[in-house]
């Protein structure tokens, strides 16, 4: 980036690790002023409502449309006031419950609430009419579920209103995974340096640097070695460990994984030279970085948490000096209690 900050969204999206679609959108729009749109959790809701989208709102059908409609609605004079105009609106108006309707600014231009109101009417024409069950089938009902629609299968809940909409798929539960994690110190003169390694620019946590890993799953024991574990996560070859230490488990948390980091942390000779090795040709790429650099570089708050561990674990083995304590003048010594004898 030779010190310049990425002007686009999608500079930001392909320069930045850790930086998604939604960020990189809004600092396009408000800082730059680039036309291009943002979806968030308020905007979702607006749109779905004025489009009246039934879908599975985290759906990629649903979501490629969202981005769809964000990027055409945008003003593109005013990118950044439309798009926080627009997240701002779904938070204090077109708010999750009980949301403002009446005084709702886009009211005439949602589909949604288009539909209240014809529901509210069709009720009222059931009451009038003869009950006698129609025996012709919807045609509705004769074709397949887009996937931008409530389902078939779905009800419509009339006490809901607009609040129908957005829908989400039933929750899958987080899977359980376990992951080991090396961490690897080398002494160099009175600094420690530690090994990370950039994680894939696709996928979770893309780009973002991590300390060595092996998830652990029927093809790998629990048991690995650091040293193979080097080898197999980065192709890093260790030749002399001079003392191990295991650090214990961390688990954290994310959308639809349960993880389990195991970690275990090895002391390496300073003059030992760690040698990359080329086969297989993707190798990740590596750093040795002092703790401030950890720090300041792009690592995940998994992480984070995993190096907390370490450090703690550090710690605890290293004793506290005993503070050394003033005695008080007044207090009786216990030779005090004892009489010699005359």
């Amino acid at each position: 980036m030779i010190g310049e900050m990425p002007k686009t969204a999608d500079e930001l999206l392909k320069l930045l690790p850790g930086v998604g679609k939604y960020t990189a959108g809004a600092i396009a729009s408000i800082a730059y002023g680039q036309a291009t749109g943002i979806v968030d959790g308020n905007v979702i809701r607006v749109l779905c409502r004025m489009r009246k989208m039934g879908g599975d709102s985290t759906s990629q059908p649903v979501q490629d449309k969202l981005w769809q409609h964000a990027n055409s609605l945008v003003d593109p004079d005013k990118a950044g006031d439309f798009n926080q105009g627009m997240m701002e609106l779904g938070a204090t108006v077109c708010t999750p419950k009980t949301p403002s309707c009446n005084t709702c600014p886009v009211r005439s231009l949602c589909l949604a609430n288009k539909e209240v109101e014809f529901n509210k009417q069709e009720k009222t024409k059931e009451l009038t009419k003869d009950k006698k069950k129609s025996t012709i089938t919807d045609i509705e009902c004769c074709i397949d579920s887009c996937p931008l629609c409530i389902q078939n299968s779905e009800v419509w809940d009339s006490s809901l209103g607009v609040q129908n909409y957005p829908r989400k798929g039933k929750k899958k539960a987080a899977r359980e995974e376990q992951t080991k994690v090396c961490i690897v110190c080398k002494k160099n003169k009175s600094e420690a340096l530690y090994c990370i390694v950039q994680r894939p620019q696709k996928g979770l946590l893309a780009g973002l640097w991590e300390f060595p890993s092996l998830k652990i799953d029927g093809n790998c024991s629990e048991e690995v070695s650091p040293q193979q574990l080097l080898l197999d996560s980065c192709g890093l070859h260790v030749d002399t460990i001079t003392s191990t230490c295991h650090v214990g488990e961390v688990v954290h948390l994310f959308s639809h994984i349960h993880q389990t980091y195991i970690i275990d942390s090895i002391t390496v000779e300073e003059e030992d030279r760690d040698t990359v090795v080329t086969d297989p040709p993707s190798t990740k790429p590596l750093r040795w970085v002092k703790e401030e650099e950890l720090h300041e570089s792009a690592v995940s708050t998994a992480m984070k948490k995993v190096f907390k561990a370490f450090t703690d674990k550090m710690n605890s083995k290293t004793p506290a000096k005993a503070k050394k304590q003033k005695v008080d003048k007044k207090q009786p010594s216990i030779n005090s209690f004892f009489k010699s004898k005359s």
